[in-house]
């Protein structure tokens, strides 16, 4: 019997270069797949053509990686894919006035959607991919626990969170155990060409991150004139379209005459209007949840159980408390919050464990 087969997301980043690095030292058959998920055709200059997960760049920088682990390497066209599930759910979202997370969609659709079920087809028992977490098996419940990464500063389990118990089955988070100076050195050591890359932060799908460019392409319809309004209804100044902002927001309003700084509290696509209120006067204390999935167990309905939760990545978890019904559910903090923008997603913690989540309705 041979080698237990996993295939490495290869981002072309010094985090899934590890990662493919470290299976290769424990044993594994290893498969390097990059997923191009953008057209690379257009603009003109090569520097703006792409987003950070797919310019050739990145495609080589993998590819060397590859090449130095002796580790066969695969680049599929997964643009199709891509676009009928993480786009067009970030531009529907959108227009629809909500702040969607697309690598929460990512996760869940394609990397441990569409390549899991690739890695499958070809024997393989396992997706691993570069991210900061970490997965246990919890032999009383049966169930496969998904943890935090053990670099605080790092840790990505707030984007894992919809996974459902196959998909945390055939998943490895090779660095998720690990610091990201502690990779950065194995990086070095093991002379890959990824050690010293610079991280990104953008979109990837979103050239030079103008995302109001890209929504204004992909839907126009969704960036129509309307008011600015307060709470009271008074018109303070003209939006030029409702895709164009998110709730919290405080920079780029463009109302002029007003001594007081100003937030986003709400938006209304029915009315087209945008609601603002003085910074930080607005609180609340709950939020209505949807899509309700639970990792390691599921509190009783109707029945309030207290956790924690992060609203922003790597932002500080907050206390409080939350009510199920079916899949959906409210929570309600311990302390009135700012604003939370709908369509972002509300993760629940115990400890280091992620015990499920929600998205913000």
């Amino acid at each position: 019997m041979g080698r237990e087969r996993v295939v490495v997301g290869m981002s072309g980043g010094v985090d899934s270069s590890v990662a493919a690095a470290l299976l290769v030292e424990q044993g594994f058959e290893v498969v390097g797949v990059t997923l191009r998920v953008w057209p690379w055709e257009e603009p003109e200059d090569p520097k703006k053509r792409f987003g950070s997960c797919c310019s050739p760049e990145t495609v080589d920088d993998a590819r060397q990686v590859a090449r130095r682990l002796g580790i066969p390497y695969y680049l599929l066209n997964t643009e199709r894919e891509f676009d009928q599930s993480v786009i067009a759910n970030f531009v529907a979202e959108y227009s629809a006035g909500r702040t969607p997370s697309p690598c929460v969609i990512c996760n869940q659709e394609v990397k441990f959607g569409l390549l899991r079920r690739r890695a499958l087809a070809w024997e393989a028992s396992a997706v691993a991919t570069g991210h900061y977490a970490r997965i246990d098996y919890d032999p009383r419940s049966t169930r496969y626990l998904l943890r935090r990464g053990r670099d605080p500063r790092k840790d990505q389990s707030d984007f894992l969170w919809p996974l459902t118990q196959e998909q945390l089955k055939a998943a490895r988070f090779p660095v998720g155990g690990l610091t990201k100076e502690e990779v950065r050195a194995m990086a070095r050591a093991r002379g890959l060409v990824t050690a010293e890359k610079p991280e990104s932060q953008e979109i990837c799908f979103i050239p030079e991150s103008d995302y109001r460019g890209f929504l204004r392409r992909r839907a126009p319809e969704a960036f129509r004139p309307g008011p600015i309004v307060d709470r009271a209804g008074r018109v303070l100044g003209e939006h030029r379209g409702l895709a164009g902002f998110t709730v919290g927001q405080r920079r780029g309003l463009k109302i002029g005459g007003l001594k007081i700084p100003l937030e986003v509290v709400a938006k209304n696509p029915v009315s087209n209007q945008l609601i603002v209120e003085e910074q930080g006067k607005e609180r609340t204390a709950t939020v209505r949840l949807k899509e309700l999935r639970w990792v390691s167990w599921k509190p009783e309905e109707n029945s309030p159980t207290p956790f924690e939760c992060r609203t922003r990545s790597l932002s500080h978890r907050l206390r409080g408390s939350i009510t199920v019904t079916s899949d959906e559910g409210s929570f309600m903090f311990d302390h009135a919050q700012p604003p939370q923008a709908p369509g972002q997603s509300l993760v629940l913690y115990r400890g280091k464990e992620v015990v499920g989540g929600g998205t913000i309705a």
